[in-house]
């Protein structure tokens, strides 16, 4: 599908055609990465932001929480990837204002094997933003719960990393993995890499051992953590299956107002980074 209905071009909105790409990543499984990204995501297009979500991972998680059925995943970023389709073409409007998608397709499974033979296997995605990627403010990136190459595509394209930590005992652990990638990447391909953040995501308050591991992680990581924490909550958990973000099932729920929340401080972050480089907000 080519771009979606509501896109304008970004001489008429006045944009920079240079958008802000968020890898949103952690190679652990269930720490809340695609709820992150489609409902932060949403939360930027309610305040004017055109948003461009990006799904990496082959379970195709972020697609089907935006509504897209698999019928219209045809064509997806596998095939961007692989250079059977441009990024344009991939792009598939979702029922919210501001924001699309490109799917995930059950033929990106195979892509780690695919991209091993292909030349810049580790910047293909990259290659395809720079030629194509204008008119967004932002690109969120969900990555698959591993550090294989597509994570990597994804690390290499990104300006900087949202890394969401689920509360509980091995979290630090698991996270020490991805910053010494990030690291890594850094010097060998992207130099510019940061990490913009770190989400608490999945706190319970009345247990002991998350209030623990909140305190261990910004004693660990100071301002990189941010103040927003994302509570375990039933309509998160639900809004997938109908869908939908939480914030378009129900936004009265404390999940909703989390994330609202954390796309308010993630915004004022971008801000200051762009005052800081120069660029207009």
């Amino acid at each position: 599908m080519s771009n979606p209905n509501n896109q304008v071009s970004p001489e008429i909105t006045g944009l920079n055609t240079r958008p802000r790409i968020l890898a949103v990543s952690n190679q652990k499984g269930g720490v809340g990465k695609t709820t992150t990204t489609v409902n932060l995501a949403t939360a930027m297009a309610a305040v004017n932001k055109r948003v461009l979500v990006i799904d990496m991972d082959p379970q195709g998680n972020a697609s089907t929480s935006l509504g897209i059925d698999h019928k219209h995943r045809n064509t997806n970023i596998y095939h961007v990837l692989t250079g059977d389709a441009s990024l344009d073409s991939a792009i598939t409007p979702t029922a919210i204002p501001n924001l699309s998608v490109i799917t995930s397709g059950v033929d990106l499974a195979a892509a780690e094997i695919e991209l091993i033979d292909l030349p810049n296997r580790q910047a293909r995605l990259k290659e395809a933003l720079i030629n194509q990627g204008s008119g967004w403010d932002f690109i969120l990136i969900d990555c698959p719960p591993s550090l294989g190459l597509l994570t990597l595509n994804a690390l290499v394209a990104a300006d900087a990393v949202m890394v969401p930590l689920q509360a509980e005992f091995l979290a630090l652990e698991g996270i020490s993995h991805l910053v010494r990638t990030i690291e890594r990447v850094k010097k060998s391909f992207n130099p510019s890499l940061e990490i913009q953040g770190i989400v608490l995501t999945m706190v319970d308050k009345r247990n002991n051992l998350s209030e623990m591991v909140e305190s261990d992680v910004r004693k660990f990581f100071g301002a990189k953590v941010y103040t927003t924490t994302i509570p375990r909550n039933v309509r998160i958990s639900e809004a997938p299956s109908h869908g939908k973000p939480v914030l378009i099932y129900d936004l009265q729920s404390k999940g909703s107002r989390a994330y609202l929340d954390l796309a308010g401080e993630v915004l004022k972050r971008e801000q200051i980074i762009n005052e800081n480089h120069g660029v207009a907000a």
